[in-house]
């Protein structure tokens, strides 16, 4: 659902008027997603503080509705513990001097594209690997931002997000170990009653997003390659309002196919939608991922390996189950509407690891793909290997 997702307030202009990443889901591829969506890597995070995931995140409100409160060492949080269920029963294993305790810090509210977290929280996964784990939301700076200073030990982030962080005159020191979805599932979409269903078309018409520099980049590609004229293509910034802004001033959105172009099926708003992978091949790009920060990953390889071992088996239950999993879901974010998180996670059922050979699993082609496009338009000066990027050195045989 991902998008560029480069603020997380920017992340949540897409979820929130969009419906990700997630740049969902992707989300943002973003973002994303199209979050959903990528990072600021300068934030300044010595202040800030998380919100917990065990809050209600509501589909079209960017705030949550904190039911407990917890003190974190990592952040100021309110959080989902590893060792409670969402009703607050305490599982088998309490005593936290046997669990390690490690912060997951969100991109955005609770949504599908965590899904497989929440099922391994729900379901012991995390405590079978000896892990409490707490699932938190952002309230101030990127996500990559906050976990390279030590605010959380692993984080949801774009692969967009971790190209700039890293390409950056002032790299941070993190990595992405996992992606959550295998491809990017976002794309441009116009109400079907507006003669709008090309790139080509764009000119002329006005277009509301987040404000990236990477949604910049993708516009003028896409617009490029269809021979128009990306001048004449008029941005502002999204309202909040979703698809309903198509009924009215704005004619171009970026949508997460397992979010928002649900929200408008649900609604019976028929669109044309435009994927961007199909507009351009290097735009399948990861998103959303999971990060962690490096000095976590050469100190302590062996939590990051249980934590990653337990999430994937999380995300594998969600693809077996998907209407099993929007319930468990919907115990976390109960303002959520059951039909939109069943019907998304039957989306992503089939996307979470589609054609990999294992979930979470990345390739060097993706990575260089969306480096060199960022190299080409400008987003990043130049290109940064693949390896420095990413690693599936911890992922589950």
């Amino acid at each position: 659902m991902r998008k560029q997702m480069w603020l997380c307030a920017a992340a949540a202009l897409v979820l929130t008027g969009c419906g990700q990443q997630a740049k969902n889901n992707n989300t943002v591829s973003s973002a994303a997603a199209s979050t959903e969506a990528a990072a600021e890597t300068t934030a300044d995070t010595t202040a800030a503080d998380t919100t917990a995931a065990e809050t209600t995140g509501k589909a079209d409100d960017t705030t949550s509705e904190s039911t407990d409160s917890a003190s974190d060492e990592t952040a100021d949080a309110e959080t989902t513990e590893g060792t409670s269920d969402a009703d607050g029963t305490k599982s088998a294993k309490t005593d936290s001097d046997e669990l390690d305790e490690v912060t997951v810090i969100l991109d955005y509210v609770a949504n599908t594209n965590h899904t497989g977290m929440y099922v391994a929280l729900d379901q012991g996964m995390y405590e079978a690997e000896g892990l409490k784990v707490n699932i938190v939301e952002p309230t101030e700076g990127a996500t990559a931002t906050l976990i390279a200073v030590g605010k959380g030990d692993f984080g949801i982030s774009y692969q967009e997000d971790v190209t700039i962080a890293l390409a950056s005159k002032d790299p941070l020191p993190i990595k992405a170990i996992a992606t959550i979805i295998q491809h990017n599932t976002s794309g441009f979409v116009t109400a079907a009653d507006k003669d709008i269903t090309s790139p080509k078309d764009f000119e002329g018409k006005t277009y509301a997003g987040w404000g990236g520099p990477g949604e910049s980049a993708v516009l003028e590609a896409v617009m490029k390659q269809a021979g128009a004229d990306f001048s004449k293509l008029n941005m502002v910034i999204s309202d909040g309002s979703g698809f309903a802004a198509l009924e009215s001033n704005v004619d171009i959105m970026w949508f997460f196919e397992g979010w928002d172009n649900i929200k408008c099926k649900l609604a019976d708003f028929p669109i044309n939608y435009m994927e961007l992978r199909q507009l351009d091949e290097r735009l399948d790009y990861y998103t959303p991922v999971i990060i962690t920060n490096n000095e976590l990953a050469e100190t302590n390889p062996d939590l990051v390996k249980r934590f990653l071992k337990a999430t994937s088996e999380g995300y594998e239950y969600a693809i077996e189950n998907p209407e099993e999993c929007a319930e468990i879901l919907h115990k976390y974010a109960p303002d959520y509407d059951m039909d939109l998180l069943t019907e998304s996670q039957k989306y992503l059922a089939g996307k979470y690891a589609e054609d990999a050979d294992r979930w979470g699993e990345m390739k060097d082609e993706v990575w260089d793909n969306y480096t060199d496009f960022m190299v080409e338009y400008g987003v990043i000066d130049a290109a940064i290997p693949a390896s420095d990027c990413y690693t599936n050195e911890f992922l589950p045989e």
